[in-house]
């Protein structure tokens, strides 16, 4: 049992919450039982450790045991040191300690996508994590982080994908005009995701063609520059009252209607 919230081994945890920590150590938080439950059904021999509080291991039997099956050591902490640990307010009960495992962008175009999203300084964790989701739901091959987005492995980013960032290889730290060089070699068309462009109802018959959809910073979103780099540009029209729709919803829009038009007879 681990009761000390000032020990080492707890503030190197609760270190990784911060980028420079995680990249010192190649390691990242997982926190809450759906996570961490993803990890080991997924990446189990990436897990570093698992903390658990008392009350958490009695309600998380099947984490405990899944855990315990793959031979690896499920720590018994105080309420106060799991609340030191994590990242969230009010955590629940469990997190663990990943090693990091990004995709580099020639193995991820390697195997012929045919669906992915490229995020284009993406700054907010939930909107990141939310795009990892939706491409995993979507059946998206994979997901690109240029620019000065967020780290993939943000805790925030991590959480929001509940779990779907252990599904979809991610790969990060390129540039935008690599990955869009990249994309293009391997087949795919760009289309960049703007208010200045098409509606996407209008452009559906192209959307059968493998795609890299380009998703730009929330608050500015893509230059005109950025947008001469696309094939084609194309909005979620806004048909009711709304000012505008949340980027990482319209990043769902967008994959869905490309995975609909691929997967149709």
């Amino acid at each position: 049992m681990i009761d000390n919230p000032r020990s080492p081994r707890v503030r190197a945890v609760a270190k990784l919450a911060k980028r420079h920590a995680r990249a010192e150590t190649g390691v990242f938080l997982v926190e809450g039982p759906q996570a961490v439950a993803e990890a080991l059904a997924f990446k189990a021999d990436l897990l570093v450790d698992i903390f658990i509080t008392r009350s958490a291991r009695e309600r998380l039997t099947d984490l405990v045991q899944a855990a315990t099956d793959r031979g690896i050591d499920v720590v018994n902490v105080s309420d106060a040191v799991l609340d030191t640990m994590a990242d969230t307010v009010t955590p629940q009960g469990v997190l663990a300690t990943c090693r990091q495992f990004p995709t580099p962008m020639a193995d991820l175009l390697a195997t012929g996508p045919r669906l992915i999203a490229v995020l284009e300084e993406i700054r907010d964790p939930g909107n990141a994590g939310t795009i990892i989701r939706a491409a995993d739901a979507a059946g998206a091959d994979g997901v690109i982080f240029t620019g000065n987005s967020v780290d993939a492995y943000n805790p925030k980013v991590v959480r929001s994908t509940t779990g779907s960032i252990f599904h979809v290889p991610v790969a990060q730290n390129g540039t935008l005009d690599e990955a869009l060089a990249a994309v293009r070699g391997a087949g795919m068309q760009v289309l960049a995701a703007d208010v200045k462009g098409a509606d996407l109802p209008r452009v559906r018959d192209i959307l059968t063609t493998p795609t890299a959809w380009l998703f730009g910073n929330e608050a500015r979103g893509l230059t005109d520059e950025q947008l001469r780099l696309a094939d084609r540009v194309v909005k979620v029209p806004i048909y009711g009252h709304a000012e505008s729709l949340n980027l990482a919803t319209a990043a769902s829009v967008c994959l869905y209607e490309s995975a609909f038009a691929q997967r149709s007879p």
